[in-house]
């Protein structure tokens, strides 16, 4: 195992890192950092203790080969485009995906086209992709590369789809759906999951999942291209760690399950729970009450010292995983029981409808841009990707039109506190336009 490999290092690093593994800096993790040293092995052509790592993964995933990733599910994204489609290609894509999916696309200079996708108007998110949005997509792009959606999604939506072309499945945020009671894993050409983000492990760990045979080599050639030279042995190391924990980890996953369910007896009156297929996603509608989503967000941090996943306009999204115990629901449920107690009901609050994505050119056409006041962009073309986020689902991406919804749209996220952000940071009065 890695970790115990890392735990005992008898040798005095006349090598990289320049801290030494000398703890008088005070930095955390750095007595197990080190470079690619005899017996520790390499992530760009694992052979040992990686490879066992990497084996783990595929034996949780059922995969063909499993890929470890330290660079997030972005950089699993980005291999898993470049290795199915060349420069040109047409590539469909719901309209949910992340923004890492828009960026592969601009960088290989593909043709991207959206499959329609449900749009739960109450909430104001996306909902399922569904067979016949995905049969009438392939139908008027037969020649596409390849299919890429999102499951789930970032509220614990799972859509199940057939396609005769291959599939890249983002399941970012369902690392967990193999350990407990949750949905089945996705399983198509190519699946990337963040272990960080609902199972025991650190920031930018993930894994890249093939399922197509025919594809590991050349998953493999853009692993390598595009991760860093430089892995993190610290962040592999978690990964060892998570990937020994899983392996016996049945009994808190049931413990898990039990606690989401007493959990979810809560009696709200004015709050109302919205829960989709991947219940370990609270999603908490505020829709009907006096308070939005970034004003209930305010309240739990700053009286309950409870921090949110993310706020929109009429709901907010909570992530609880195998790591929470029974004392953190019984926390948030008596806080969210008190908050209750102090609303009002008041009619639905209507949300703006989501802007309609027009094309006027291709991302990687875009040469020349200018800053253009936000309320002047109206029909010119988005020279960046600017979304709420989280999650990164795009309002408007390089190369769509600027609609007037798409400028009211904006401004009503901003007006009420919903963090919006371009490729160049915060949105507040101009964006980036093509010229």
């Amino acid at each position: 195992m890695l970790h115990n490999k890392l735990t005992n290092l008898d040798c005095y690093p006349f090598h990289m890192p320049g801290h030494k593994r000398n703890t008088a800096f005070g930095i955390p993790g750095s007595e197990i950092d080190i470079t690619e040293i005899a017996g520790f092995d390499n992530l760009h052509a694992p052979a040992g203790t990686i490879k066992e790592i990497e084996d783990m993964l595929k034996g949780f995933y059922g995969a063909e080969r499993s890929f470890l990733s330290v660079g997030g599910a972005s950089l699993g994204i980005f291999a898993a485009i470049f290795a199915l489609c060349r420069p040109g290609d047409e590539i469909l894509l719901a309209k949910n995906c992340h923004k890492s999916v828009f960026y592969a696309c601009e960088i290989r200079q593909l043709k991207p086209y959206y499959i329609e996708t449900e749009y739960i108007a109450a909430l104001g998110c996306y909902g399922k992709v569904t067979q016949d949005a995905v049969d009438a997509a392939v139908l008027a792009h037969p020649h596409a590369a390849a299919v890429v959606i999102t499951v789930p999604t970032y509220e614990g939506i799972v859509s199940r789809i057939r396609c005769n072309i291959p599939v890249i499945t983002d399941a970012a945020h369902g690392a967990h759906f193999p350990f407990g009671d949750f949905p089945a894993y996705p399983k198509s050409a190519i699946v990337v999951s963040s272990l960080h983000k609902t199972l025991p492990c650190l920031t930018q760990t993930a894994v890249v999942n093939v399922y197509d045979k025919a594809l590991c080599e050349k998953v493999a050639k853009y692993m390598d291209m595009l991760e860093s030279t430089s892995p993190s042995y610290v962040l592999m190391n978690a990964v060892s760690i998570c990937c020994s924990y899983l392996q016996g980890a049945g009994a808190d996953f049931v413990r898990f399950s039990q606690a989401l369910r007493r959990f979810y007896q809560t009696p709200l009156e004015k709050l109302h729970f919205q829960i989709f297929d991947d219940q370990s996603r609270i999603v908490l509608s505020c829709a009907d009450t006096n308070i939005t989503g970034a004003q209930l967000t305010d309240v739990l941090r700053e009286k309950y010292k409870i921090e949110c996943e993310y706020h929109s306009i009429n709901y907010i999204n909570l992530i609880s995983t195998v790591a929470d115990s029974s004392a953190a629901f019984s926390r948030l449920a008596g806080a969210l029981l008190e908050i209750d107690k102090t609303l009002t009901l008041q009619e639905t609050r209507v949300l703006p409808a989501i802007p309609p994505h027009r094309f006027g050119c291709f991302a990687y056409e875009i040469e020349e841009t200018k800053q253009t006041a936000l309320d002047a962009a109206v029909g010119k073309i988005s020279a960046e990707l600017i979304a709420a986020y989280p999650p990164g689902a795009p309002i408007i991406t390089a190369g769509e039109v600027f609609t007037q919804e798409t400028v009211s749209y904006i401004r009503a996220l901003l007006a009420h506190g919903v963090p919006v952000l371009s490729g160049a940071g915060g949105i507040c009065s101009t964006v980036l336009t093509k010229v």
